[in-house]
């Protein structure tokens, strides 16, 4: 959700996996069921989904600058959805919730025949797309969007924070609010999120993202004796919120020439997300013991070489997929999208599944320590609520999206791989459609991982989250790891660099 949110070169290269995608580099145009979908210039670079959004904690805002890819742009790209004269605007970073608008009005001819919908999207890379979305919502009128998404890295500036204004509650919108959250058994971290600070709802995510440690099962044989996810879990100390047995696990697969992770990110997304606490409380910088503790991990990491120290969303880190880096990996800790739409398409040639590859190579278990990551927030602009056949799409729209938990809704095609538009089960924020579905999956051997994403969502919990985060965390990250590389000497002077960048954001560092 993240960081995601984020254009990044795994995800260019898994962009045909998508519905809708273009995968060509000249303007095209595409027709699915009654929804007439024009593409203008979408190069397969550029065209993402689920991974895209979900990556929202690995957007540019959060990954330190040398995360960059260089193939990354903020490119506006444009779809149109139904043959109606009233017109609905969209703002995106990627093109996931337009293309679902397409599924949505397929699925309802009346609305395709009533609404036309214009969806802008464009990535987030250097805060490309909330610089668009910003000022679009100042300006208003036919500029404004009428419906918009944010990832969980810069959520709170559109739920509690300076663009809260611009959005509807949405008790002004959907009937009987509260009863629907219940009955779909909405993640409540995701329900937080989504809420100002007085407790009103202002957005809803469609994900859950959970985490959890994702293995090689060949490794596993090789070094713990078995693939069995109890064995391995057993082996990385997994629930115990501690990293004991995870050094332990570290030691025996360096003994073979085996990284227990591909890079420091692997372990970050871990510690921030395990965080209790924001970066700034009450007006002051506060370092919670997770986030202090990714100094010494990390450190950790590389002094002993248990990683092939690689950068996330860089090639290397993508060949460290396929066994194809310097030495192999054990896992990485990530929810299902990471799985289904980064991995999974490491794993593939020609589109197709490739066992040398890895395909059924793959488990999941339970983490030793648990975390959450990304995830992707729908809000309905408040002016455009006020406007009564406006409403009507995007109440219906929105429901469909967030609240439906029958077999008719997109969160049950979403995790049940019913719809035109997905490649691969992925987990939702509704527990209610979870437990009506089926996560059995081939690139895992046939695993159904859902109820470990499931009770991952136990641990997750917004309170690790601030307005700050897309300021503090890439520079925590690039301070940390040159602490982790040798190039600052100590802890208190990577503390000092930190608390210098928190003093250029007016942030106090008294106490620190």
């Amino acid at each position: 959700m993240k960081k995601i949110i984020a254009s990044v070169l795994c995800f260019s290269l898994c962009a045909g996996l998508f519905a809708g995608c273009d995968s060509s580099d000249s303007t095209t145009t595409t027709t699915t069921k009654k929804a007439e979908t024009t593409t203008t210039a979408a190069s397969s670079a550029d065209d993402t989904t689920t991974a895209e959004s979900s990556a929202d904690d690995t957007s540019a805002s959060e990954e330190s600058s040398e995360d960059e890819t260089t193939v990354s742009t903020d490119e506006e790209h444009a779809l149109s959805f139904g043959k109606g004269s009233q017109v609905i605007k969209v703002y995106a970073m990627s093109n996931e919730v337009p293309n679902m608008i397409g599924e949505f009005l397929a699925k309802y001819p009346d609305l395709d025949a009533k609404y036309k919908v214009d969806a802008m999207y464009c990535n987030n890379d250097n805060q490309g797309y909330e610089t668009k979305l910003n000022a679009a919502l100042k300006a208003g009128g036919d500029t404004a969007p009428d419906l918009y998404v944010a990832e969980a890295d810069y959520i709170l500036p559109y739920t509690r924070g300076d663009f809260e204004s611009y959005a509807a509650d949405y008790k002004d919108f959907i009937d009987d609010l509260d009863n629907k959250i219940k009955a779909a058994g909405i993640a409540g971290y995701t329900v937080d999120l989504g809420s100002n600070n007085e407790g009103t709802l202002k957005a809803l995510c469609y994900q859950c993202t959970g985490g959890a440690f994702i293995y090689r099962r060949s490794i596993a044989k090789e070094v713990f004796g078995s693939d069995d996810q109890a064995t391995v879990e057993a082996a990385i100390g997994a629930g115990t919120q501690k990293w004991d047995k995870f050094w332990e696990a570290a030691e025996k697969l360096k003994e073979k020439n085996i990284a227990i992770v591909s890079g420091l990110g692997d372990v970050w997304n871990v510690c921030e997300k395990a965080s209790a606490t924001p970066w700034v409380v009450d007006g002051k910088l506060n370092i919670d013991p997770a986030r202090s503790e990714y100094i010494e991990i990390a450190k950790k990491l590389i002094d002993n070489g248990y990683t092939n120290d690689t950068t996330a969303w860089q090639p290397a880190w993508n060949a460290d997929m396929i066994n194809a880096g310097e030495k192999k990996v054990f896992g990485w800790f990530g929810p299902a999208w990471l799985i289904n739409y980064v991995i999974a398409a490491q794993c593939k040639t020609d589109d197709k599944p490739d066992t040398a590859k890895g395909w059924g190579d793959f488990a999941v278990c339970v983490p030793p320590v648990g975390f959450w990551w990304g995830g992707s927030w729908l809000c309905a602009n408040k002016a455009a609520v006020a406007d009564d056949a406006k409403k009507e799409f995007i109440q219906k729209f929105i429901e469909w999206v967030t609240l439906d938990c029958t077999k008719d809704g997109l969160q049950y095609g979403w995790a049940n791989q019913t719809l035109s538009i997905t490649a691969a089960k992925d987990t939702v924020a509704s527990d209610t459609v979870m437990k009506m579905s089926d996560g059995s999956m081939d690139f895992l051997g046939g695993q159904n991982p859902f109820q470990i994403f499931v009770d991952a969502t136990s641990y997750a919990s917004s309170k690790c989250k601030c307005e700050y985060d897309a300021d503090l965390n890439g520079t925590f990250q690039n301070i940390v790891n040159e602490y982790a590389h040798g190039k600052i000497a100590s802890v208190d002077d990577v503390k000092a660099k930190l608390k210098d960048a928190a003093e250029a954001l007016d942030i106090d560092v008294s106490g620190v």
